[in-house]
């Protein structure tokens, strides 16, 4: 069955809910039981089907078997934000003493997790340049190594690991292979085929693609999703019945959304590659990526989001590009159908590398909008560099 027509059918069961299209959304705290036996029975089994209203619902189950059908997964846990997902998942395999091997151009928030309150647990984080070949990651990996974290690309510099060669590093000894897919979704990179045991959406982004919800997913092999599961369940995360709607719907819409983000954030680099206030466009579907190889090898298209390094610019000039951009807003986050810009600092979340450009680095996403009508936006923009 083709993705499109997947997307569409995943997770749908019309005759458990009266020949509805689309699940109710149920708001739940407490579940009646007709007797003391199906009390029981669901008690021994509280993640088996409908027990409490924070270990899930209906509208629940069907956005976690649609997520987990699309990339393959043995199963998927819902969380309430993208970084609750990562959480979840790095402390299902936390405890004192442990080291995990983290990329550098990891999520931010993933990385003060890590010296944060990881660290507190007695988890010892070392970081280490994406680029790595799998013999150098080999070379750190030790007898308390339990988790390799990769971001593929990074979400603000963009470079791309050898996932597959990293996790065949990691699987020779028994690590488990974690990896943020949030940029390319299933759609574009079936983490699973490449290695990876646990991948992580923070489906607050494309997944729910309308800059409306917080939500996250972990998509786990049989190995280890009731692990995840119980440590979800155990730390209290549950997503609003709601924002899970939401996620489901955007799904639904996902095959048809992402391809015009794609094309957009192409046509944008390209045009981007040719302004002289532009001294270089990061984007890996582009054959001047230094890792262009392994994104045609591993993945079937690209995101929205990509990065550009204006040539050196006093910050007043920085600030009349972008304070007056009509289209292109800038705010945190990504994924909705809307276009972005914000000003980044890379080498304020890096310690094994350092990010070698001088001029302003923005990361940009392409949202849904005419493409001709963005590249107006932006060379107004650019003129008010100029000025």
């Amino acid at each position: 069955m083709k993705t499109a027509t997947r997307l569409v059918h995943a997770g749908r069961n019309p005759a458990a809910q009266q020949g509805m299209v689309n699940p109710p959304v149920y708001h739940a705290s407490t579940v009646l039981f007709e007797s003391l036996d199906a009390l029981e029975r669901a008690a021994a089994n509280p993640f088996e089907g409908v027990y409490y209203g924070r270990n899930g619902t209906p509208v629940q189950f069907a956005f976690e078997d649609a997520v987990a059908e699309m990339e393959g997964a043995f199963g998927a846990v819902t969380t309430c934000s993208g970084l609750a997902a990562i959480t979840a998942a790095l402390m299902s395999e936390a405890e004192q003493g442990a080291h995990f091997l983290v990329t550098d151009n990891v999520y931010g928030p993933t990385r003060k997790l890590c010296d944060g309150l990881l660290k507190r647990l007695g988890v010892t984080t070392e970081y280490f340049d994406p680029t790595i070949s799998a013999e150098a990651l080999e070379a750190r990996i030790t007898d308390a190594t339990r988790v390799l974290f990769v971001e593929a690309p990074g979400s603000l510099t963009f470079e791309i690991s050898d996932i597959p060669a990293l996790a065949d590093a990691a699987h020779r000894h028994d690590v488990t292979v974690m990896a943020d897919n949030t940029w390319a979704t299933p759609l574009y990179f079936n983490a699973f085929e490449h290695g990876v045991d646990i991948s992580i959406h923070a489906a607050t982004k494309y997944l729910v693609g309308h800059a409306d919800a917080m939500l996250g997913v972990i998509n786990c092999n049989e190995t280890h999703y009731m692990n995840v599961r119980k440590t979800a369940a155990g730390m209290g995360y549950c997503a609003g019945p709601d924002d899970i709607y939401l996620g489901l719907r955007g799904l639904r819409t996902l095959g048809q959304r992402l391809p015009t983000h794609q094309a957009n954030a192409i046509a944008l680099a390209d045009w981007l590659a040719e302004q002289p206030e532009v001294a270089r466009v990061i984007h890996p579907a582009r054959a001047d990526h230094p890792q262009h190889a392994l994104f045609a090898r591993d993945f079937t298209g690209s995101s929205g989001l990509f990065s550009i390094v204006l040539e050196p610019v006093a910050r007043d000039r920085l600030a009349a590009m972008l304070d007056h951009l009509e289209l292109v807003g800038m705010g945190f986050s990504w994924g909705g159908y809307e276009s972005l810009i914000l000003s980044v600092d890379p080498n304020r979340s890096r310690t094994a590398t350092r990010w070698e450009h001088h001029g302003p680095t923005l990361r940009i996403h392409a949202g849904l909008e005419a493409v001709d009508d963005l590249i107006d936006d932006l060379a107004a923009g650019l003129k008010r560099l100029r000025a």
